[in-house]
């Protein structure tokens, strides 16, 4: 059973927050309590507010201008909430756990500039929900009594609460409007409180095996625990489904309470499509596997017709699905046709078939289902253009990595497909793009089409970095025009285009030494005119930092790149201290591997606890190193610390080459995956000087059903998992390792104990290391207190053991 505080007993507890206690500890000596900073100047920098989010309308006759605090403050972050069935829920809003606050929502006229600040005051705003005809617009306000719904008539009125209604948001989106555009269909959140836990246990938790059924699962987090938590999920994720009537406020219920994990109203607004959870629930597996009924429901609350129920699934294979349909969903330009995608291959991907799925499709509620299509690979969706004469069909085969996309008619389910194109999912270079969308008139996102073509936009990677994007596409033919691409020696991606004909577009243009502004540019001319500027508040202290593209090439022929900044102020001749940053990455082929997937053209945004802050204090950063791991899915990890050494040392070599890098002072971090790496390179080099690893996993025997890409279990490959394991070679780590993790960390396999047990071997063998628990931080760190003393520590660690290094003798590792 978890302990719920109690918000008196929470509000209680918040006066102490802000003296704060992250737990370090260095050998034998703890560290100074209390939070710590970094220098005033990443202070400044990554406290300084965001540039705005920007959006366009459904019909582009306004720009979304959202402005956000850069973090939360700890006491948003420590909130109580329930950690049940994978979720973490605040039990006082019925939704997730809250984040940094909209500071203001401003709607910038694109046919005249005029600006119309949307009457809210600071604080948990979501939105707007633009109706399809830009007409008038929702918002979600989350107080600390639940989640509200306001409404504004029209874009430029001021929005008002609805009265007497609160939202469930716990199982996802609480707001949607209805194809009518004129109401809203919502999840209404019902009993206040919740089930309170017994005195003393009703009993022992207790579970069993049925024999001869394998259930391999992956490690998840936040599971249910007790009976109590059973009561817990059910109570906070039953809600009522209603109808809001924008014009009048007037709130409608429809049918019965129920753990609604999703429902979406049919084209033509006669139905409902709905599905529900339903017990036994599980311990082992998330909300995700939990038995579910999909039916359809007409307004009065009436099941016209039941469509599939599934059972508990703790059973699927790794990497498999569920077997009987799942996704079923509407076909957005039909009235009220369903199609959904069922398994021919037992859900199983080690399974050898023609065909791995076969997509059904339903025509009305009194029809029988028939097969529109087979796939030979793992279906992943559908997508359909506004003009409903076509739909894009996505698989992907998981051994080989490649993606397929096909093109159906979905009025003709008798017509055979035609192949858009196929390709390897993790090839940068050939890269179509992906399809522009906008809204349908009845609210549903759909592909942007023009006189039988659709339009893509890319992120345009090329040797020498990203440059997005856009093309006009014939999917008959597969021939293409190119419409837009960034600017040489620039950054721009593409926002939206800005009149009906798509040949006006607006685009967000930067480089790196200009912060990001708003432009447009005509497709026929590529002319580029000013539209709007964001004021940048860090750029003053940025400005300075300069960035190149480094290409190399490791040992064995593949080919790899980073990107290597130099603080402000650099002078030629320096050698600097640095810090490599890096992520590995699982590759079937070498030649994707090698391939650039860079931004060096654009401007330095420093943020939240970013490794970049190093520049603020006098290092070099080697960013995006590449660490590809090359090989066959189930081989390639049988080389991963061969493989990683490799790549360290064509790292370290480049740098040397640039001579602008003292190589013997460079130390490697990096977040997750990037902090197993760093704790293996620890291990299994003497390359750096000192490590920093944050939020990772060092034992794999933790997460014996697969990792990451790994699909082989710890009985099949037991030898892999103990060579991959930094825990394991804990004795041969003799250089500084510094560990971070969030006290609360839910990412699946990246427990804190995760570092607690490492820095216990590492100080068990006289090695040198210090670990800092963050209070209340998950996988990634939100709260204002717990960046800051991560860049502190984080600075600190820097400084002692790689700007100030003592001389020692060469490795013996490399």
């Amino acid at each position: 059973m978890r302990v719920v505080v109690s918000p008196a007993a929470a509000a209680a507890v918040v006066p102490f927050l802000s003296v704060g206690l992250a737990l370090c500890c260095a050998g034998e000596v703890h560290a100074q309590s209390g939070w710590r900073e970094p220098p005033e100047i990443i202070r400044k920098v990554v406290e300084a507010p965001p540039a705005p989010g920007v959006a366009l309308s459904p019909q582009r006759s306004w720009l979304v201008l959202t402005e956000r605090e850069a973090m939360p403050r700890l006491e948003v972050v420590a909130r109580p909430h329930l950690k049940l069935a994978g979720m973490r829920i605040d039990p006082r809003t019925r939704g997730r756990q809250l984040s940094t606050r909209t500071m203001a929502i401003t709607l910038r006229s694109l046919a005249d500039g005029s600006e119309h600040r949307v009457d809210v005051p600071p604080g948990h705003w979501s939105g707007p929900i633009w109706t399809a005809d830009d007409r008038a617009f929702a918002l979600l306000h989350t107080t600390d009594d639940g989640i509200e719904l306001w409404l504004a008539e029209s874009a430029t009125s001021k929005p008002a609460r609805v009265d007497g209604l609160t939202l469930n948001a716990v199982l996802g989106s609480a707001v949607t409007w209805l194809p009518d555009q004129r109401r809203l269909l919502v999840r209404r959140a019902i009993a206040a409180g919740m089930p309170p836990p017994p005195r003393i246990p009703d009993g022992p938790q207790l579970q069993e095996t049925k024999s001869g059924v394998r259930a391999q699962v992956r490690t998840y987090q936040d599971l249910l625990q007790d009976a109590h938590d059973e009561d817990l999920f059910e109570h906070f994720t039953t809600c009522q489904l209603a109808v809001v009537d924008a014009a009048t406020k007037q709130v409608t219920n429809v049918g019965e309470p129920a753990m609604v994990s999703s429902v979406s109203a049919a084209p033509d607004g006669s139905l409902l499509l709905v599905t529900k959870i339903h017990r036994p629930f599980s311990f082992i597996v998330p909300s995700s596997r939990f038995p579910r009924s999909t039916s359809l429901m007409d307004f009065d609350g009436n099941v016209r017709r039941v469509l599939h129920s599934s059972p508990l699934r703790e059973a699927t294979p790794i990497g498999g699905v569920a077997t009987g349909p799942r996704g079923i969903s509407w076909v957005p330009t039909l009235p009220h046709t369903l199609v959904w995608t069922e398994a021919l291959d037992g859900g199983d991907p080690k399974a050898k078939v023609d065909n791995r799925d076969r997509v059904m499709m339903l025509s009305g509620v009194d029809a029988e289902p028939r097969r529109w299509f087979d796939s030979a690979y793992r279906s992943w969706g559908l997508s359909y253009t506004d003009s409903g004469d076509m739909a894009l069909a996505t698989s992907t085969n998981r051994k080989t990595r490649m993606q397929r996309v096909m093109v159906y008619d979905p009025r003709d389910p008798d017509k055979p497909g035609s192949l858009l194109y196929e390709r390897s999912r993790r090839d940068a270079y050939g890269d179509p793009g992906r399809p522009v969308t906008r809204r349908s008139a009845i609210g549903r996102r759909v592909l942007r089409t023009k006189n039988g073509q659709m339009y893509l936009a890319g992120a345009g990677a090329t040797p020498r970095g990203n440059r997005p994007f856009v093309d006009r596409c014939d999917p008959k033919t597969g021939d293409k025009q190119r419409l837009f691409r960034c600017a040489e020696g620039r950054y721009e991606s593409f926002v939206g285009f800005l009149d009906d004909a798509e040949q006006r577009l607006l685009v967000r243009t930067e480089s790196s030494t200009e912060p990001p502004r708003l432009v447009t540019v005509d497709a026929s001319t590529g002319k580029r005119e000013d539209f709007l500027t964001f004021e940048d508040r860090a750029a003053e202290h940025v400005r300075g930092i300069t960035k190149r593209l480094i290409h190399f090439e490791r040992e064995d022929g593949v080919p790899l790149s980073g990107t290597l900044y130099l603080p402000p102020g650099y002078e030629e001749g320096q050698k600097l201290p640095a810090l490599v940053w890096a992520y590995p990455l699982e590759y079937v082929r070498k030649s994707d591997a090698g391939q650039v997937r860079a931004t060096p053209t654009r401007f330095p945004r420093i943020s939240g606890s970013s490794h970049l802050s190093l520049l603020l204090h006098g290092y070099a950063v080697f960013d995006r190193v590449g660490m590809p791991i090359v090989g066959p899915v189930r081989g390639a990890n049988d080389t991963f610390v061969d493989q990683l050494r490799m790549n360290a040392r064509a790292a370290i070599a480049a740098l040397s080459q640039t001579g602008q890098v003292d190589t013997d002072r460079v130390a490697l971090g990096g977040h997750s995956y990037g902090a197993f790496m760093t704790a293996n390179l620890m291990a299994h080099s003497d390359l750096f000087a000192a490590g920093i690893a944050r939020s990772g996993a060092y034992n794999r025997t933790l997460t014996p059903f697969g990792f990451q890409n790994e699909e082989r279990t710890f009985w099949e490959a037991p030898e892999i998992y103990f060579a991959m394991s930094p825990f394991m070679h804990a004795q041969k780590i003799d250089e500084p390792l510094l560990l971070i993790h969030g006290a609360d960390d839910n990412n699946s396999g990246t427990f804190p104990i995760q570092s607690k047990r490492l820095f216990a071997a590492i100080k068990g063998h006289g090695g040198t290391a210090r670990l800092c628990f963050l209070p209340h931080e998950s996988h990634g760190y939100r709260a204002r207190e717990s960046v800051l003393h991560c860049l502190a520590e984080m600075c600190d660690w820097m400084d002692r053991h790689v700007r100030n290094k003592p001389a020692d003798a060469a490795g013996k590792k490399r």
